[in-house]
């Protein structure tokens, strides 16, 4: 069976608290999910929303009706007769999703209608939507309500929806209060009942149990997924994409075309445009999920992969890592070296694990990057060398004008100095060592994330760590430390020359 993903980020995902997608972000993310993640169907938008709701799903809708992608374009609809009908006409798309009341309370305390009332105005928007030439797909919005507490009324609208031109049957659980076994028994009475009908399964967060749900969903024969990236949506998100592949591939074995590889590319753009970090452990995507931090786990990886499993990392465009802290043991140190291209003695080796575990202990955090200094630190070698040092700098900011920044750098053995203007001060600083790194024809790391950290409830004088994540071939992380949250970029900034200088 293959399973058939229809992501809804651009719609449900956009209902996030705080986001909203630009126009041209609402196009980016459109074009990655169909033609990177190869995503079955997409929904875009809301009729009747507003003049933005419009444009933007106008620009993603021309750009698929030019690329061959306008059947797996879908926008939500309402049953108001022809109005939006006519609003995703004129915006030019092809799919209508129409939102249904999938339960007797639904329908009787906000439209204060019967079944069979709302079945009439249903089928008269249905017909003028065929008669445009769409393709309609029905929402039954509460359905899992429906299910609970008035089944004979979810089974008159279905009897009644099958009459109609309707390609899919959408069954949300709209306020997420479903379990596993009631999604297995609730799908399952659908599949049996209707078995001619295309059924999608809609599934929201709130218990925590939308990916244990899609599981049953799938079990009972449903074979359409709604899913969110990174689990946007509202209140407590929907289901995510990665949560969905990893269940469907790995413990279903069922098919699905989504292109995996780019799962992890695609997820941090979107966390980038939403402003909704991925939290660290989430699987598939999250930061530190293909992280081995015991000793014990890196020595057994070494010796025969011990410790992985199905979900490999390579699968998702990404790679395991080893983390340093108080739970190292000399397996990771070995690793994380020989990524570096460093090799020590057994003795040193010890030495420097011994270091990293003192630090661990005392709740710093340690990166692959920070190795050469610690290094430097314990054994006092000429291993790595300070090639990058700040002799001097004056930062300036002043309302309505650009921040001002001069900076004086040695850099083996030699002195610059440059001045130069930019958005906030760390702006202006790197634009200055830019300028000094162009004069002698080098590019400096492409900056492509950074995060500030303060303690919980932090004072003004706090400690602020800023990590940046940098990329020159490959990925790699700098952090400095310090009250000042530019001068600890700043910090993070030399870390990070002084690592490719030595590299050089």
């Amino acid at each position: 069976m293959k399973v058939e993903i229809m992501d809804t980020t651009l719609r449900d995902g956009e209902q996030t608290s705080g986001v909203s997608f630009t126009d041209s972000e609402k196009l980016t993310i459109a074009q990655l999910l169909l033609e990177e993640l190869n995503i079955d169907r997409i929904e875009v938008a809301s009729a009747r929303v507003s003049e933005g709701e419009l444009k933007g799903a106008t620009k993603i809708l021309n750009w698929a009706s030019q690329n061959g992608f306008l059947d797996r374009v879908e926008v939500l609809g309402f049953v108001d007769k022809n109005i939006s009908v006519d609003w995703i006409k004129n915006s030019g798309g092809k799919v209508l999703n129409l939102l249904c009341k999938g339960s007797r309370k639904h329908c009787e305390g906000q439209l204060k209608k019967t079944v069979e009332q709302h079945l009439t105005d249903i089928a008269e928007t249905v017909d003028y939507a065929h008669g445009q030439g769409l393709i309609i797909n029905v929402y039954l919005e509460d359905w899992s309500n429906g299910m609970r507490t008035s089944p004979d009324y979810v089974d008159t609208m279905i009897e009644g929806l099958q009459t109609m031109p309707i390609k899919r049957i959408m069954l949300p659980d709209t306020l997420g209060i479903l379990n596993h076994k009631e999604s297995y028994d609730f799908c399952k009475a659908m599949t049996t009942k209707f078995p001619q009908a295309h059924f999608d399964f809609h599934a929201h967060n709130d218990y925590d149990l939308s990916t244990a749900n899609v599981y049953a969903a799938l079990e009972a024969g449903i074979y359409g997924v709604h899913t969110t990236l990174n689990g946007l949506g509202e209140r407590a998100g929907n289901v995510a994409l990665s949560s969905v592949i990893g269940i469907v591939k790995d413990h279903l074995h069922l098919d699905m075309q989504v292109d995996e590889t780019k799962l992890y590319k695609v997820c941090k753009i979107v966390e980038s445009f939403s402003g909704v970090r991925i939290p660290g452990n989430k699987p598939l995507i999250g930061e530190f999920v293909f992280t081995q931090t015991s000793g014990i786990h890196a020595d057994g990886d070494s010796k025969d992969n011990l410790y992985h499993n199905s979900l490999s990392p390579d699968r998702f465009g990404r790679s395991y890592s080893y983390a340093l802290g108080k739970m190292s043991g000399k397996a990771n140190i070995k690793k994380n070296l020989e990524e570096l291209g460093i090799e020590l003695s057994k003795e040193d080796t010890k030495k420097i694990t011994e270091r990293i575990i003192e630090l661990g202990d005392k709740k710093e955090t340690i990166t692959k990057e920070d190795l050469p200094f610690i290094i430097n630190d314990v054994l006092r070698s000429e291993k790595i060398e300070q090639h990058v040092i700040i002799k001097n700098y004056s930062l300036s900011v002043a309302q309505g004008l650009k921040s001002m920044a001069t900076l004086s750098i040695q850099i083996g053995g030699k002195t610059y100095e440059k001045t130069a203007a930019g958005d906030g001060q760390y702006d202006a600083f790197m634009n200055s060592l830019t300028a000094i790194y162009d004069d002698f024809g080098r590019k400096l790391p492409k900056l492509i994330d950074y995060e500030v950290q303060i303690p919980p409830g932090g004072e003004t004088d706090a400690l602020v760590i800023t990590s940046i994540t940098w990329e020159n071939g490959k990925k790699f992380k700098t952090r400095g430390l310090d009250p000042d949250q530019t001068v600890a970029a700043i910090k993070a900034t030399i870390k990070m020359l002084n690592i490719i200088e030595n590299h050089k």
